[in-house]
């Protein structure tokens, strides 16, 4: 097959390793970049080879372009502007890779689907924990009955001390009003995931947890607005100075987080950024309000139950899961399982060893580049098998999670009305809800 010809609109890190894995692949070329970062945008040209009439600064005047400049476009914008170029791209006739969240509000996501349907399509939020060899794996275990039915769900998503006060507490995730609660703009993927792995949407959802710990009230007598001038800094677990002069020298973490706190990987560069940016301010003293930590309940129309917890209070690993059944349980760690079947008593150890460690940074354990290889399959041969979810079942997890954050905000239990069919052992595409939410 011929490489699919790909517009990456938005080359920060997320677009940066989809692009990549489609070129390292030999299943896409990048023909096209639009990037408002004059240096990120120069950097995507010259490193993908894209002629300079087809680099824009402005994903507008990608679509403004005399006829289609690729077959499909990767949209990884900051999570308030996926609304403008999907739908528009979608309405050209691009199939569209689109990062998570695919919107931050329901609204938008709705008007995502919408345009993915009318036009044809096909559109993939980057919900990269359902292509992950450790899922593959786990799926099989359960569709084969190896626990029996299952009931009941416990999983932890570690975001990790030090990847929370980078991205939710001083980068570009911390603040509602400029992105979106945490749990949409975090976790998202594993909402998405669990409903994965239940084939089912929840019809009832709570949730519980706040800022607890990143505010001006937990801030150390005598600690200095900026890490490079605290007398504290070198005993305090969120120290920038440590954390970011720490990544130079090593080619995957200059890659992320280093990168997003300065292009230029020496230790003045970091010294100034600190000194200036946003990645050198005290925890305790920025302008974040998303949560640190998170409970969601979920129940099913079968009866099954899970417990969902997001915290930034752990070290940054894969997730936890146990899963219990009727007639066994399995405990996966992200890279093994641990299989006890009741009806005999064997317990065993199960290797889904994903090869590559949980971050973005690294691929999210194989997910990123198996996404990337079933959407350019789906692209190149029309068949929409190869990928995990479409823009309607995407909705559909989407509504879950604004219903839990819902009922954070107003301490009830939400109910999701017409949760629609069973979404089935295999889970292909299904129909979003025809209402969002009510309150029980």
């Amino acid at each position: 097959m011929s490489p699919v010809t790909l517009a990456l609109v938005g080359s920060g890190l997320r677009g940066q390793s989809y692009a990549r894995y489609a070129v390292a692949s030999g299943l896409g070329r990048v023909t096209a970049v639009a990037e408002p970062d004059p240096y990120r945008r120069a950097a995507a040209a010259r490193e993908f080879g894209v002629p300079p009439e087809h680099v824009y600064a402005d994903w507008t005047e990608l679509a403004d372009a005399d006829g289609r400049l690729a077959t499909a476009a990767i949209v990884a914008t900051q999570d308030q502007l996926h609304i403008g170029p999907a739908v528009r791209l979608a309405d050209l006739g691009y199939h569209i890779l689109l990062e998570k969240p695919m919107a931050t509000s329901e609204r938008d996501a709705i008007a995502i689907t919408e345009a993915a349907e009318r036009n044809g399509i096909l559109l993939a939020v980057c919900h990269v924990l359902r292509y992950t060899p450790y899922t593959r794996t786990l799926r099989q275990l359960l569709e084969s009955g190896t626990i029996g039915r299952l009931v009941s769900v416990q999983h932890l998503e570690p975001v990790g001390w030090w990847h929370h006060a980078h991205s939710f507490v001083r980068g570009n995730w911390r603040r509602q009003d400029t992105s979106a609660p945490m749990l949409l703009t975090k976790s998202c993927h594993d909402i998405d995931w669990l409903i994965h792995l239940f084939g089912e949407l929840p019809d009832r959802v709570a949730s519980f947890g706040g800022l607890t710990h990143f505010r001006a009230e937990e801030r150390p007598a005598g600690a200095a607005d900026r890490c490079l001038d605290c007398p504290l800094e070198t005993s305090c677990p969120y120290s920038a100075k440590r954390l970011y002069l720490g990544c130079l020298g090593d080619a995957e973490k200059e890659f992320w987080p280093l990168s997003a706190v300065t292009e230029k990987h020496t230790e003045e560069a970091v010294l100034d950024a600190l000194r200036t940016g946003p990645y050198g301010r005290c925890v305790y003293g920025g302008d974040n309000d998303v949560v640190d930590h998170q409970v969601v309940t979920m129940e099913f129309p079968s009866g099954a139950s899970c417990s969902f917890t997001m915290s930034a209070f752990t070290p940054m690993e894969h997730r936890r899961t146990r899963l219990m059944g009727t007639h066994g349980f399995i405990d996966g760690d992200g890279a093994t399982l641990r299989v006890v079947d009741f009806r005999t008593g064997e317990e065993r150890t199960v290797d889904a060893d994903p090869g590559a460690g949980p971050t973005a940074g690294d691929g999210h354990g194989g997910g990123d580049e198996a996404l990337m290889d079933a959407f350019l399959a789906a692209v190149a041969t029309g068949d929409a098998s190869t990928l995990h979810s479409d823009a309607a079942e995407s909705l559909a997890t989407h509504r879950v999670v604004w219903a839990a954050e819902e009922a954070r905000v107003t301490g009830t239990v939400v109910r999701l009305t017409a949760p629609g069919p069973a979404l089935g052992p295999a889970l292909g595409p299904a129909s979003p809800p025809e209402a969002a939410a009510t309150t029980a």
